[in-house]
């Protein structure tokens, strides 16, 4: 896996923000920022990007394929408005985490308490979980695992219907919310493991098969078609699913991740997924 991270998304810079969108079956691919429309560059490898000095943290966009959207970012790290809503930037690198001497925790030591961030206080928040931390940690507990934050369709959700990869649940909190309450485990000792899912698109939301061919037909899953890991383009979709990776890690100081039902994780190419996604985390991640 090759530099930049991340590939995808709305990158926040010194002076302006660079979009950068992957639809390699589009012509053109532009941004509705406020009341504009401002094109996107085609680059290399179907990515489309542009820096613009008119965006900032907290700037609202969308996006336009051809004559299709506007949509979504499918790497929005923010959908304040639902999955269907206009995405928002974030500056990943704004918050000031406070949790330099976390040491992680030994795989030996691991006592892990699986969450529904959702059902787990009455709050149904990060906030919620935060405040429980220390009632955890009590209990003999030495890792937290959330069921899955990614953003979904409507305000309950178990998790496994992926809508937004890169956007922590809007009604779990804010972006900044989930840093809080990882920072805030660390601090209490326990590690974070987080529950991912990239073995299938949920039913509504996910706008990402608009942009490229996220799904095969080589395949089908329990929830219908696979993934795209091994069909045409899909060194494209292999590295949106790595940026993730990394974005968890790196973007949230996540310790670990909990990939749901490999099984359905179907790929007869070299090398396998798993074995690429290892790799990078090992190249491009560090910490305990």
């Amino acid at each position: 896996m090759t530099d930049p991270f991340p590939l995808h998304g709305a990158l926040v810079q010194d002076d302006a923000v660079t979009f950068r969108v992957w639809a390699p079956a589009a012509d053109q691919v532009a941004l509705d920022l406020d009341d504009a429309t401002i094109p996107l560059s085609p680059t290399d490898d179907g990515l489309f990007e542009r820096a613009v000095d008119a965006a900032a943290p907290g700037t609202r966009y969308q996006i336009r394929l051809d004559d299709d959207g506007p949509f979504p970012d499918p790497a929005s790290r923010y959908q304040p408005d639902g999955v269907h809503g206009p995405s928002a930037v974030v500056d990943p690198y704004a918050y000031e985490w406070d949790d330099d001497d976390w040491g992680g925790v030994a795989r030996e030591d691991l006592v892990i308490y699986e969450l529904h961030v959702g059902t787990f206080t009455e709050r149904g928040s990060f906030e919620g979980v935060r405040e429980q931390l220390s009632y955890l940690k009590d209990l003999g507990v030495t890792a937290i695992e959330l069921m899955p934050v990614h953003d979904f369709p409507g305000e309950r959700n178990w998790g496994y219907d992926p809508a937004a990869w890169f956007a922590p649940a809007s009604a779990y909190g804010r972006p900044e919310d989930l840093r809080r309450l990882v920072e805030a485990a660390h601090q209490t000792g326990l590690a974070v493991v987080l529950d991912v899912i990239y073995n299938h698109l949920g039913p509504d939301g996910a706008y990402a098969n608009a942009f490229a061919p996220f799904l095969t037909d080589k395949y089908e899953t329990p929830w219908g078609r696979a993934i795209n890991l091994d069909d045409a383009q899909s060194e494209g979709v292999r590295r949106f699913f790595l940026d993730n990776v990394l974005h968890w890690l790196r973007e949230y100081h996540i310790d670990g991740l909990r990939l749901d039902a490999t099984h359905a994780l179907r790929d007869e190419s070299t090398p396998h997924f798993l074995a690429e996604l290892s790799a990078a985390v090992d190249d491009h991640v560090d910490g305990p």
